[in-house]
C-alpha cells in the first residue's frame, strides 16, 4: 500500500513529459539545457581514458578527439551550424583566433570549425567542473585567472611561448565574458598581446545562433562570409571565420 504513492509521482511525470515536450516551448528549452549539460559530462567522462590512450596525458592533439566525440550533440538540441570561411584557418604555423562568446553552446560551434592543433583559452573555474574540466585539461586548454591580472599576464606569456615552441593555435574570447547582446563588448588586450608575443596573425571568427521568443530553438538561415566583423545573424547556428589580420 505504501508503495502506491511513491509510484504515482514518477508515473505522472512520465505521462506529463511527452505532453510538455509537445506543448511548452519553455519546458523544451530547459529540458534541452539540462540534457546538454548532463550529456556533455558523460561524453567528457568517455573522453578521459581515450585521451590517455591516445597521447598519454595532456596534449593539444586530444582536442580533435574531444571534438569528434561531441559534434553530434547539436542534433539533440535541434541546432544546425552553417560553416563559412573555414579556408581562412588553413594558414600554416601558430595563430590566434578571436571570437565572440554568447553562452555555453559556443563550444558546439567551436568544434565545427576547430583547426588542427588548436585549443581554446578558458576561465580557470572551468577546470573544476567535474569530467568536463578534466577533459579540457587533457585537451590542452589554457586556463586563465580573470580576477588576478598578474596571473593572467604570466599565463598569456607562457601561452605565447608554447604557441611558438609547439606550433599550436589558440582560440580566444577577447570580450572576457558572455555577451548575448547585439553589439560586441570592449575587447580585452590579452589576445592581441598574445598574437604579438607569438609573432602570429589574428583570425576573426563569429560563433552565433539565436533563441527566439518563447525559448524556441529556431531553424538556421545561414551566415554570409565577409571581411572584418560584418555578419548576418542566423536563427539557428553559424560559424564564420574571417580573413587573417
Amino acid at each position: 500500500m505504501d508503495a502506491v504513492p511513491w509510484l504515482t509521482v514518477p508515473l505522472l511525470l512520465l505521462l506529463l513529459l511527452p505532453l510538455l515536450l509537445f506543448t511548452s516551448s519553455t519546458f523544451v528549452f530547459y529540458f534541452k539545457k539540462c540534457f546538454y549539460v548532463t550529456w556533455m559530462m558523460v561524453l567528457c567522462l568517455l573522453a578521459i581514458p581515450m585521451c590517455f590512450l591516445k597521447s598519454g596525458g595532456r596534449d593539444v592533439e586530444n582536442m580533435r578527439l574531444i571534438s569528434a566525440l561531441i559534434r553530434h550533440v547539436k542534433y539533440f538540441l535541434g541546432l544546425r551550424f552553417e560553416v563559412s570561411g573555414s579556408e581562412h584557418l588553413l594558414t600554416e604555423g601558430p595563430y590566434v583566433i578571436i571570437s565572440n562568446h554568447q553562452s555555453s553552446l559556443d563550444v558546439l560551434g567551436l568544434m565545427e570549425i576547430l583547426p588542427e592543433r588548436c585549443t581554446p583559452i578558458a576561465k580557470k573555474e572551468l577546470v573544476y567542473v567535474g569530467t568536463m574540466g578534466i577533459s579540457c585539461w587533457l585537451g590542452g586548454v589554457v586556463f586563465i585567472n580573470r580576477k588576478k591580472t598578474s596571473d593572467a599576464v604570466s599565463v598569456m606569456a607562457e601561452a605565447a611561448k608554447t604557441m611558438l615552441d609547439n606550433q599550436i593555435r589558440l582560440w580566444v574570447f577577447p570580450e572576457g565574458t558572455r555577451n548575448q547582446g547585439g553589439d560586441l563588448l570592449p575587447f580585452k588586450k590579452g589576445a592581441f598581446h598574445l598574437a604579438v608575443a607569438a609573432q602570429s596573425c589574428k583570425c576573426p571568427g563569429v560563433d552565433t545562433y539565436k533563441c527566439g521568443r518563447g525559448y524556441r530553438y529556431e531553424e538556421p538561415r545561414g551566415v554570409e562570409c565577409g571581411r572584418g566583423y560584418r555578419y548576418e545573424e542566423p536563427r539557428g547556428g553559424g560559424v564564420w571565420a574571417g580573413v587573417p589580420l
